[in-house]
């Protein structure tokens, strides 16, 4: 039996809802692994999944593509990358409430963005506002990881990013109207977030024990489009009190399981998805073009 850490990106929540499910029903277990889940709770947030990949804290994380861009392309890089794609297509938005009257990107001029300070999150949400007609001159602030949602209900910032299958299924359970805006609507190509990233030198050490974690994790993704009220039930005894009490993981659900993918696409990255990021990433000078020749993703485990 091999014990293997996984960081969480969030409190427990939908996109998580695989491993949770992998690990309740012993999947993990079946494959000789005791599978150990970080929460950022843990330590208030204070380290990203990728700082705790990095440290070795975790042998895995769950985190947005552009961390393992990071990852790779820092001053003391750490060769990652990302192994598996939780969703098939981006489920975020960028919202606002509408009592706001902020009824498209162009309007957040000379208003407030409450930010995660995720890389590349400022630039993209200002391109957002560009391609829409506006200058891209908008207040950015950056409260409390946790409390950027509610900086977003109670008025202090007019707009920020959420996940439609989270935050947007507890605005609607809770009658709050939201104006939503998705980057490819706005010809802004997103990378697949989340995923879960490694190192690559613990990959090539360990692969027949990765790719028995990943199977395990598939498989648990896959049984979750199948079974939904065995895997409401596991994944609710995971949920912090305030979610508890304001998600409907029902409507949570449903959103989410026609992105996990099917027999052949659950977990997999389409390369040409990631070029065309990388490409934008590139033109808009946010990274020097040998992101474009490194090896970042890898399906070779599914």
């Amino acid at each position: 039996m091999i014990t293997l850490r996984i960081a969480l990106d969030w409190t427990p929540n939908i996109n998580h809802i695989g491993i949770f499910v992998a690990k309740e029903l012993g999947f993990y277990n079946d494959k000789g692994i005791n599978l150990e889940i970080i929460s950022p709770l843990d330590d208030n947030y204070k380290l990203t999944p990728g700082k705790k990949l990095e440290n070795d804290i975790a042998d895995f994380c769950i985190a947005p593509f552009e961390t393992v861009i990071s990852l790779n392309n820092k001053k003391n890089k750490i060769e990652a990358v990302a192994i598996y794609a939780i969703l098939q297509e981006d489920l975020s938005s960028i919202a606002s409430l509408k009592s706001k009257n902020l009824d498209s990107p162009k309007f957040l001029d000379g208003k407030t963005y409450a930010s995660y300070k995720a890389r590349y999150e400022d630039k993209i949400v200002k391109e957002l506002v560009k391609k829409n007609g506006g200058n891209g001159n908008f207040k950015i602030d950056y409260p409390e990881k946790l409390g950027i949602w509610n900086t977003l209900l109670e008025g202090k910032a007019d707009a920020t990013w959420i996940f439609n299958n989270w935050e947007g299924v507890e605005a609607e359970g809770n009658n709050i109207s939201l104006n939503k805006w998705s980057l490819k609507d706005y010809d802004i190509p997103y990378g697949y977030s989340p995923v879960i990233i490694t190192k690559k030198e613990t990959l090539n050490s360990f692969k027949n024990q990765y790719k028995a974690f990943i199977e395990a994790t598939r498989n648990g993704y896959l049984f979750t489009s199948k079974n939904k009220e065995k895997v409401i039930e596991i994944l609710g005894e995971q949920l912090t009190e305030y979610d508890k009490k304001n998600i409907d993981l029902k409507k949570a659900l449903d959103l989410s399981t026609p992105y996990f993918g099917d027999n052949y696409t659950c977990g997999r990255m389409n390369p040409k998805r990631v070029e065309s990021f990388l490409n934008w990433i590139v033109e808009n000078q946010l990274e020097n073009k040998v992101i474009k020749s490194q090896t970042l993703f890898s399906n070779e485990l599914l």
